[in-house]
């Protein structure tokens, strides 16, 4: 059986139904992931922007961390977009008609543009988690020992933390879609689709 898929010529029809299927797979796995996590991340942001009132914003570095936060889950959103294009995209490799069928630049621009957002969005949200944490880190060396005994406005809150979770989650979604995408132009790199 194994020599019966090495004798075949790469273009041929499997090798592309092949690949559409686990693409259209893929794509599947990806939309979820990403609009799980992004909605997640995107209600903890929302419920952590308005829990911060004026009053008890002590670090600039929390609030740089929540804009980076944003524009990372704003790359999310575009890529939970991108898997249903991906999606639209294997159904259409999947057809027998080879007018209608992308090419295998088209496919690979397409997969590259994905890997770009996601890399961006994953360095977006790298940085909007180091800035948040290193602040809260920060504001908490430079606190007295004892004062979140007497003063409760001293106390790093559960906000700031649910925050740093939101980001790590939009971190792992964004790992995820390069992964995806990578591994999906890095096996297009080795076979003729």
């Amino acid at each position: 059986m194994h020599e019966s898929v090495k004798s075949t010529p790469k273009n041929q029809l499997p090798s592309k139904q092949r690949f559409a299927d686990t693409f259209r797979f893929l794509s599947r796995i990806s939309y979820w992931i990403h609009l799980l996590l992004g909605t997640i991340s995107g209600v903890i942001l929302f419920l952590v922007g308005f829990s911060r009132n004026s009053a008890n914003i002590n670090s600039n570095g929390v609030n740089v961390g929540i804009v980076f936060a944003v524009l990372s889950l704003v790359a999310l959103g575009f890529r939970v977009y991108w898997a249903l294009r991906y999606r639209t995209l294997a159904k259409t490799l999947q057809k027998f008609d080879s007018k209608v069928q992308p090419s295998r630049e088209e496919i690979i621009r397409i997969l590259r543009l994905g890997l770009f957002v996601s890399l961006l969005g994953l360095f977006l949200a790298f940085f909007a988690s180091e800035i948040s944490l290193v602040s809260l880190v920060a504001d908490a060396i430079a606190r007295p020992q004892g004062i979140a005994v007497y003063d409760r406005e001293q106390v790093v809150q559960i906000a700031d933390l649910l925050l740093i979770l939101a980001q790590l989650n939009i971190l792992g979604a964004h790992f995820f879609g390069s992964a995806n995408s990578l591994g999906l132009l890095s096996w297009l790199s080795k076979e003729e689709v």
